[in-house]
């Protein structure tokens, strides 16, 4: 399965990746099940997540290589046992809440795992669903994403899967009973295509169009913090900003703290880049460190063409251990060396929008691509496109391919356009349908111009949420009561 992921994006063994363990759960005892989970979970969640050991070394902040190496592993160690837990505790709980006829099992079996990854993402680590096996690049069927978010697609995916199981994999079934199940799977799978071909091709409705330019900085954190890399980022964010100004662009973007200074503070000292926005008089959408009372936030600033600041949007979804500590009176000590900062960061209120000289924005922190209900907020907040700003510096090429690919996803599912700034890449601009209009290279210093739309409209999961997710709890739910009121 972790080969389905990006860079790889072998969406197709997403497909039949999962069957094997439905089988094998389906007779097993728990003890065995929960083995058979666990050793899925490691093969997913251990190779798509294998870019958080890019973090190591960390010589540069100051920690040996050793203990640099350990850190990373730890990290690894613990994000892959996180994710782990959802394919553990769905081998576990199948079985046991499955009616025996083979649809109310596979109902069950969907349900399960959309309700597993529902509540993961409630909580303040998540990263790897199922249905990002499928992006960037299988956009029929990231289009389902429309209708109910990520769910829409894990629901396909699980069931196509749960149905080959049930066809193929599961003995001491009769040939009449593998055909028709067989052929089930196959017409899923067609209407999952169909559906998403047909969703896809959905005439745009005519946006209000701007011309925005994106500067990637290309500053490499072993500088980022220190001197060299303080006058590297003023100079070619400073730079960067006039010329994109001079070719007349209606906004500028930078990536994630790409000035790493309290905003405030550069104003109060008339700092290189704010003289320069007073002089070009082009608004800027800027990363950098917000202040509230002894506490930072990480923010994005929306500055008008004369230096106000006209909103600051502050990161909603912190990252754990490297912009907060959980429990940090136990772990603290240990663990704040993973972090740049001087300081825990503050998250930022879930209810906040991001007001712009175009209207409204749907605004997003690096790791907040992740988190599909924090986008579909903003949207039904009225938010008429969506900018994303990063920092994927730490890691290894991996992770700015899925980071790429998360965002595909949140511009199909709210139908806006998506402007990605980031450090060193990959940033770029996607259409509503996914399509990436362009892509910035990794690891060099880019400035780019494009022309995007704000859009009102609203899809179905804009609109409603997750509502697929009830009903198939529900649909479960009346399935095994039925099943356990006929066996009385």
């Amino acid at each position: 399965m972790a080969l389905a992921t990006a860079p790889l994006s072998w969406f197709g063994l997403a497909w039949v990746a999962f069957a094997p363990l439905w089988s094998v759960c389906r007779h097993a005892p728990w003890r065995s099940r929960l083995l058979y989970g666990a050793a899925w979970g490691l093969g997913y969640y251990g190779g798509a997540l294998f870019w958080i050991t890019g973090i190591h070394p960390m010589t540069w902040m100051g920690v040996p290589w050793f203990s640099s190496l350990f850190i990373a592993l730890v990290c690894w160690v613990l994000i892959i046992v996180w994710g782990t837990a959802i394919p553990m505790v769905w081998a576990i709980l199948w079985p046991w809440l499955s009616p025996k006829t083979v649809w109310g099992r596979w109902l069950v079996g969907i349900s399960l795992w959309c309700g597993l990854e529902a509540l993961w993402q409630l909580g303040p680590l998540w990263w790897p669903s199922l249905a990002y096996t499928q992006s960037p690049n299988n956009l029929w069927i990231l289009h389902w994403g429309q209708i109910s978010g990520p769910t829409t697609v894990i629901a396909l995916i699980v069931g196509v899967n749960g149905l080959l199981a049930e066809a193929i994999l599961i003995p001491r079934r009769a040939a009449y009973q593998r055909w028709g199940l067989a052929i089930a799977a196959i017409s899923f799978m067609g209407v999952a295509i169909w559906g998403g071909y047909s969703l896809s091709q959905v005439a745009d409705s005519e946006g209000q169009p701007f011309r925005v330019g994106v500067i990637q900085g290309n500053v490499p954190n072993e500088i980022k913090l220190y001197p060299a890399g303080w006058r590297r980022a003023i100079a070619g964010y400073t730079q960067g900003y006039r010329a994109l100004a001079a070719q007349g662009v209606d906004v500028v973007v930078t990536p994630e703290t790409a000035l790493p200074f309290v905003w405030s503070q550069l104003v109060e000292s008339n700092h290189p880049f704010y003289r320069a926005i007073q002089t070009e008089r082009v608004p800027v959408w800027v990363g950098a460190f917000g202040q509230e009372g002894t506490t930072q936030t990480n923010s994005l600033f929306s500055i008008t063409a004369t230096g106000q600041t006209l909103s600051q949007y502050d990161k909603v979804k912190l990252v754990p251990l490297g912009e907060y500590i959980p429990f940090a009176q136990l772990l603290g000590r240990f663990i704040s060396r993973l972090s740049p900062l001087d300081a825990t960061l503050q998250a930022g209120d879930p209810q906040q929008t991001f007001e712009t000289t175009q209207e409204q924005a749907i605004a997003g922190i690096c790791y907040e691509s992740a988190f599909p209900e924090h986008f579909r907020r903003q949207a039904a907040q009225g938010g008429e496109f969506i900018v994303t700003v990063s920092n994927d510096a730490h890691y290894s090429h991996v992770m700015p391919a899925q980071h790429h690919a998360l965002d595909v996803m949140r511009a199909i599912e709210t139908d806006r356009w998506a402007i990605r700034a980031t450090n060193t890449g990959y940033s770029a601009i996607v259409d509503p349908h996914g399509q990436t209009v362009w892509r910035s290279q990794m690891d060099t210093y880019s400035l780019h111009t494009a022309t995007v739309e704000r859009r009102h409209s609203q899809t179905l999961y804009v609109r409603w949420g997750d509502w697929l997710l009830w009903v198939l709890l529900f649909g479960s739910g009346i399935s095994y009561g039925v099943w356990r009121l006929k066996g009385k």
